[in-house]
């Protein structure tokens, strides 16, 4: 199964354990850093996996959520979003994974006009972004270990080909005591984690969350935080929508904040 997360011989049974946490992200095989000449300048420079150009985006004839709106996100980047309720924080991630269209401006995925991507080429396109939704959008009559493989079995995959890296996978972020269990025996804190383990299944080059510490503890946030630093580690480009201010000081990466529908630096 070579699209989806391969988890490492070492044990990351309990999130809570940063040193199994490096060791695990160290255990994959790393992404390819970027070449460097005899002066130490980089040889190249990565095109950015999202770019925004004067993105401004309405619903229906209401006025503009998202105004002139300029983005790039690298390859393997960290960011928090962040702004006031209604600022277009979610919206703006809808128009990442493809939820969502823009009313003027151009956005690019990877290279390509996502205004131009043929209908046949959304699919392909859309399993590369792993979403975590801020209500989970878990799949009440499946088991934990069923919800994780959905993405694998619309996919094509056999049964046989995944079921130990969905097992495997459930136990990296500590819910491997949980397989057969439904969403509506977990906790908060299970199902976010359930909710991102389905996200990062297939591996993708963007892993988008909303909100997804808004419903649990600051000891539970913490951990949730480690799994996507682990999978940024491991080389996906993370860009996570947060009111936590104090998770995002404690997590010391870059911040995008929205405000009056324009995006500036925090």
């Amino acid at each position: 199964m070579p699209n989806s997360v391969s988890i490492p011989d070492t044990d990351f049974a309990d999130p809570d354990d940063a040193d199994a946490s490096v060791a695990a992200a160290e255990a994959y095989d790393a992404p390819p850093k970027p070449r460097t000449s005899e002066s130490g300048d980089l040889a190249f420079v990565a095109e950015p996996v999202v770019r925004f150009e004067g993105i401004g985006m309405r619903y229906g004839r209401a006025p503009e959520v998202l105004r002139d709106i300029n983005l790039n996100l690298a390859p393997g980047s960290f960011h928090f979003l962040t702004g006031a309720s209604g600022a277009g924080k979610s919206s703006l991630l809808k128009l990442i994974y493809l939820a969502q269209r823009p009313s003027r401006g151009l956005i690019h995925l990877f290279g390509r006009d996502v205004a131009t991507l043929p209908r046949a080429d959304l699919p392909q396109m859309r399993r590369r972004i792993g979403v975590v939704f801020q209500e989970f959008r878990l799949l009440d009559h499946l088991s934990a270990f069923d919800n994780v493989a959905l993405p694998l079995r619309l996919s094509g995959e056999k049964a046989a080909a995944y079921r130990k890296d969905v097992a495997e996978l459930l136990a990296w972020v500590g819910l491997g005591h949980r397989l057969h269990a439904m969403p509506p025996t977990l906790s908060g804190g299970e199902k976010q984690r359930l909710a991102i383990a389905r996200a990062v299944v297939n591996r993708p080059d963007i892993l988008i969350a909303d909100e997804p510490t808004g419903n649990v503890d600051p000891e539970m946030s913490l951990r949730i935080l480690r799994l996507f630093v682990e999978m940024n580690r491991l080389g996906a480009t993370v860009l996570i929508a947060s009111h936590d201010q104090t998770l995002v000081r404690q997590s010391n990466m870059p911040v995008l904040h929205l405000a009056d529908g324009r995006l500036v630096r925090a």
